[in-house]
């Protein structure tokens, strides 16, 4: 639990592609063959190192998808970006009756410890919120931030 919650501030704090935008050091070879086990049909693989994390960007079944390894070579999580129309059902519906001011900026399924959540940024006029999902059933924020004027 505490790698995935270092994950989600990793990715939701930072941002996740800014969060490796400084490389410290190359992917070691364990996180390397530790991926080619786990995902081998991928296609067009990059790496980029973190302090904690080295992230793969890959190609799967023609969607772009992202694997996030500890240094160690576990898999702590996978995310790929969707659509609104991805979303089970009950969070779709949920989303638009409670968050029908906002538009949706982001929005992401994440993959780790055999569960799935989903995050969205949604914007409005005053406030950017990062929603979590809790289950399929409903959202929780978060994070809300005033936006800047």
């Amino acid at each position: 639990m505490k790698k995935m919650m270092l994950v989600w501030a990793l990715m939701l704090t930072v941002g996740i592609s800014s969060s490796f935008a400084k490389f410290t050091e190359t992917v070691s070879q364990q996180v390397i063959n530790a991926f080619k086990k786990d995902f081998t049909s991928a296609q067009d693989v990059s790496w980029e190192q973190g302090k904690t994390f080295a992230k793969a960007t890959f190609k799967m079944n023609d969607q772009v998808m992202f694997a996030f390894y500890t240094n160690d070579g576990e898999l702590a999580a996978v995310t790929r970006n969707i659509v609104s129309a991805q979303l089970p059902i009950n969070l779709q519906s949920t989303l638009k009756k409670n968050y029908g001011q906002y538009w949706i900026s982001d929005l992401f399924e994440m993959a780790a410890n055999n569960s799935t959540t989903y995050y969205t940024t949604l914007e409005g006029e005053d406030y950017r919120l990062i929603l979590k999902s809790n289950g399929s059933t409903g959202w929780e924020v978060f994070k809300k931030e005033k936006i800047k004027e």
